[in-house]
């Protein structure tokens, strides 16, 4: 559900950049309070595993479309939503400045519809509700689908909405909005069952992960997180590396929807001075644009060279945001 700047207005695109600015600085507040350090390696490791996984497009028989996790509601499980949104974000960011998925001008708007749903809204009011005191694999796994299956929901309907205020391209509203909504259905049940399995595994080594995720506190400091944060790099790595040479190359849900209106997976880019800009800036910054090598002569390649490079990225950009919440809250703590 990459947007990229050709649906979007430089006016629309600017309003949910400044959302999704307050969205980071609101959660980076929220984890200098009070969240113990010890979650920034998790974070670190879960953001390159959902770097990867976003990679791995899989097919959605019967349409000739494909999808990928968005790992919006798998992460607030796991970290609850301050840290999960400041994952996402660091996750979309890096996508989108050296891969050049999705445009600059978008990446608000991106931000937004991937991470504002699932962490702050069905995580909290669908997610929680269905599972509350009851976390059993059924529960979880019932709780994952419908949660997941309403984040994207929401997020399908935030694209066709920010296509119309743009007013720029020719997709009819309501048509654009009940494709997406169509499409992004079987696609939130698979992300659902696989949410599911990951929270069902980490409840059988992490419990206490599971149950405390979802608020701000101090991590217990009694059990290492050694075994969780090797098993989660381990697999970022086979994802980033391996798995992501299966992956499907039939379009997204988004660029299929745009193909059975249009015609075409992809918009004319009726350019902007400003989106102009950010494009050549985008293609200056972007070292593997569309997660290959420039020459684009090794396609497998490139794939895991980008599932690997772009894992290490998001996960150093991580480390540094817990290392400049460490010293923030150490020069608070001084007398």
């Amino acid at each position: 559900m990459h947007m990229a700047d050709a649906l979007l207005s430089p006016a629309v695109g600017a309003g949910f950049w400044a959302g999704t600015l307050g969205a980071i600085t609101y959660c980076s507040k929220k984890l200098k309070e009070n969240t113990d350090e010890k979650i920034i390696p998790l974070m670190g490791v879960l953001g390159a595993f959902i770097f990867a996984a976003q990679m791995i497009n899989f097919t959605i028989p019967g349409t000739g479309s494909s999808g990928h996790i968005g790992g919006g509601m798998l992460l607030s499980i796991l970290l609850g939503h301050y840290a999960a949104f400041l994952v996402i974000a660091s996750v979309l960011t890096i996508q989108a400045l050296f891969f050049a998925d999705g445009g600059l001008l978008a990446l608000g708007s991106n931000i937004w519809n991937i991470g504002i749903y699932p962490c702050f809204i069905a995580y909290p009011l669908i997610y929680r509700t269905v599972v509350n005191s009851n976390k059993t694999s059924r529960t979880i796994i019932i709780a994952s689908v419908l949660s997941v299956i309403a984040a994207l929901e929401l997020g399908a309907f935030s694209v066709a909405l920010q296509t119309k205020l743009s007013g720029i391209t020719e997709l009819p509203f309501g048509t654009f909005l009940i494709v997406m909504l169509t499409i992004h259905l079987p696609i939130g049940i698979v992300e659902g069952i696989i949410t599911a399995g990951v929270v069902n595994y980490i409840k059988t080594i992490r419990p206490d992960i599971i149950e405390g995720a979802g608020e701000v506190r101090p991590l217990s400091g009694g059990i290492s997180f050694k075994k969780i944060v090797i098993s989660f790099a381990a697999l970022a790595v086979l994802t980033g590396g391996v798995f992501s040479l299966i992956a499907s190359s039939r379009p997204d849900g988004l660029e299929w929807s745009i193909e059975q209106i249009y015609g075409k997976a992809e918009l004319p880019d009726k350019r902007n001075p400003i989106t102009k800009k950010l494009s050549e800036i985008q293609k200056r910054i972007a070292i593997m644009p569309d997660y290959n090598f420039p020459a684009k002569d090794k396609p497998a390649a490139g794939e895991s060279a980008s599932g690997l490079l772009g894992g290490i990225m998001v996960l150093v950009l991580i480390f540094f945001m817990g290392m400049v919440i460490k010293i923030i809250k150490k020069g608070r703590q001084k007398p």
